[in-house]
């Protein structure tokens, strides 16, 4: 009876620490969800994949120095239900797009909209209709 409790008792306690790690992976605590800004520059990397996918662009500050920003986005199921695609952004690419940036000032945000503009056009397509 003892030795059952145990195996109870520890199961337990493996199951309450895996779920609080993920749990706490959704967590937004990093960005400052009262604050929105439109970040506009050029594309320099798309990366595709789970649990996330970034998009890394390069632009310019008030004193025209180049600024690195890392824009997290939703899972590629998300994306592609919004009309994103594994090929939706090359480097070159002129973007813009409205995030919820980092509370620390980083040049990091999550992006905060359904739509942005790439190369001048509404994107995805499907937003102009």
């Amino acid at each position: 009876m003892r030795h059952k409790l145990a195996m109870i008792f520890a199961a337990a306690i493996g199951f309450f620490i895996v779920s609080t790690s993920l749990f706490a992976h959704h967590g937004n605590a990093v960005y400052d969800s009262d604050k929105k800004l439109n970040v506009s520059g050029t594309v320099t990397e798309w990366l595709w994949a789970n649990p996330h996918c970034f998009l890394k662009i390069d632009g310019r500050n008030d004193k025209g120095e180049v600024t690195h920003w890392i824009v997290e986005t939703s899972n590629p199921q998300d994306m592609v239900r919004q009309g994103w695609a594994r090929n939706s952004f090359k480097p070159g690419d002129e973007i813009s797009l409205t995030i919820t940036p980092a509370k620390n000032d980083r040049p990091v945000g999550r992006f905060a909209g359904k739509e942005l503009v790439l190369n001048g056009k509404p994107f995805p397509p499907a937003a102009t209709q």
